[in-house]
């Protein structure tokens, strides 16, 4: 019961509310509604997320394609089946195009919008991590002037005290150890995915050019309706 007593003094509502709140609002204010959404929702996959293991799957999936098409035609990308959603949009996508330019835009243009959207969940823990420090000296602040005003109350005096110094611990907790960290993971996972997408994305554009762009063009309708 002694060690719970001890735990609670580091517990305090109001000093939650400043820095956890305060730091909430900061990054909100700075970010648009779907950006929260991301970053929010990117908790999930935070700690389990595994880009080597991802991109080894990407690649035979890949791989599987290009097999395809090699003995069928390029127009049965779709049918490879794969649990990633960005590969099956690809491999629909290339079963679709005329030609691999068509395919290079879908995809530079998809690269970007995911670089874009993972960059406002980042930008969210980045500016949530940024405020919380200065929300702790506010409520430092706070609880000084609290402690300074009631300086003829002894008994008034403790959980000023508390206020101003436990707000500083949440700042640098909330900076040093949540909403820091998790952007510097959500950073890092990014790039890797990134990464792994825009080689599947040439290996698949190389296809299309060596398909599409290398065939004869009476030829094309041919290989597009191969069942």
């Amino acid at each position: 019961m002694a060690f719970f007593g001890e735990i609670a003094r580091f517990f305090d509502p109001l000093s939650l509310l400043i820095v956890f709140g305060g730091a909430a609002l900061a990054a909100a204010a700075r970010s648009s509604r779907e950006d929260i959404g991301r970053a929010l929702a990117a908790l999930g996959p935070l700690l389990r997320a595994d880009p080597d293991l991802d991109r080894r799957a990407a690649m035979l999936a890949v791989g599987r394609i290009e097999a395809l098409a090699e003995v069928r035609s390029i127009a049965c990308a779709d049918r490879v089946r794969t649990a990633e959603p960005f590969l099956r949009r690809a491999a629909r996508r290339l079963s679709d195009v005329s030609n691999s330019a068509e395919f290079a835009r879908w995809g530079a243009e998809e690269l970007n919008q995911r670089a874009r959207r993972h960059a406002g969940a980042i930008a969210f823990w980045r500016a949530a991590a940024d405020a919380a420090p200065a929300m702790g000296m506010i409520g430092t602040i706070i609880g000084l002037i609290q402690m300074f005003a009631a300086m003829d109350d002894a008994a008034r005096i403790g959980p000023a005290m508390a206020l101003a110094l436990l707000t500083t611990l949440y700042g640098v907790i909330i900076s040093s150890a949540l909403a820091g960290p998790i952007a510097a993971r959500l950073e890092r996972l990014s790039e890797a995915e990134l990464a792994w997408q825009t080689l599947a994305l040439e290996r698949l554009e190389r296809l299309a050019d060596v398909e599409l762009d290398a065939q004869p063009a009476r030829l094309r309708p041919m290989l597009r309706t191969v069942p």
